[in-house]
Parts: C-alpha cells; structure tokens; sequence
C-alpha cells in the first residue's frame, strides 16, 4: 500500500512532510499491540501554521483545506511509527478533530470533512473511520484546525 498512498499523494500534488516534532512535553506517537496512537497534529501548510478562527475570520472551506493538512501529518506520524513503510497501514480507526471557532459556529463536521475526505480518497476503505468533531474556543498557536488518530498498523 506504501506506494499507492505515495503515487496518489503524487498526482494530487501533495506530499507528506516530515514527521512534526512535539512542541511540549509529549511524545508524536504511541504504539500499543497493532495500534498507533497519534497525538494532535496542528494545521500547518508550507507557509507555516494555519491560523484562525472558524465563524469569525475563517470560512468553512478554508478550515477544510487545514483539516486536509492536519491529515498529511496525521500520516506523516503513522509512517515514522511503521519505519518508513506506510504499507504496515491496515486501518484509520478514529480522528477526533477540534476546531477553533466561535461560539455561535456549527460546522465542525464540515471543516473536520477536509481530513476524512482525504484520507478516503487516498486510502479508499482503509481510510474510512470513526470520528469526533468539537469546538473549541482556542487552539495551541492560534491554529485553526488540531487532529488526532488511532490508527491500526501490521
């Protein structure tokens, strides 16, 4: 599978960048039996931190574009997990995403859709999941968007 998620990155102009560092007294991941525990991953693109807040300065599909980014990180830690081989990567178990908005704001589902949908894309039944998708009134850095998974791995 490692090839197929590195060629449909490819035709989709995307690439994983290399595994965030912890920015806290934590570690990126956690592997226990056959599952990796991955900690919240922050939206950030190649500019830097995509920051924001959803309702306020920050529409809808914008907070899916960083919720997509979050996703290639969530997989940049799944890859260091498994070694380097995305092929030991048998299932995305559960995301639990938080987004930065306003009180008023009730489209969490919706922005947290940019991470599920590009993980179905690239990963097809692989990529299909359990999911949470909360509000929250301010995220570390100012990000918009900070996603964590459990995936399952050989």
């Amino acid at each position: 599978m490692k090839g197929d998620i590195e060629a449909r990155l490819s035709e989709r102009g995307l690439a994983l960048p290399d595994a965030p560092a912890p920015a806290a007294n934590y570690v990126p991941y956690v592997i226990t039996g056959s599952l990796v525990f991955v900690s919240g991953q922050i939206s950030i693109d190649e500019h830097g931190m995509v920051q924001g807040k959803l309702g306020q300065d920050m529409e809808v599909e914008a907070g899916a574009k960083a919720a997509a980014r979050c996703a290639l990180a969530l997989l940049a830690q799944v890859k260091a997990a498994c070694g380097g081989d995305l092929g030991r990567l048998k299932r995305v178990v559960k995301l639990i995403g938080f987004v930065n908005s306003t009180p008023e704001f009730g489209e969490q589902p919706a922005v947290i859709n940019g991470c599920s949908d590009l993980l179905v894309d690239l990963l097809g039944d692989v990529g299909r999941h359990s999911r949470s998708a909360v509000s929250a009134a301010s995220l570390p850095f100012g990000v918009a968007v900070e996603i964590e998974g459990i995936f399952e791995i050989a």
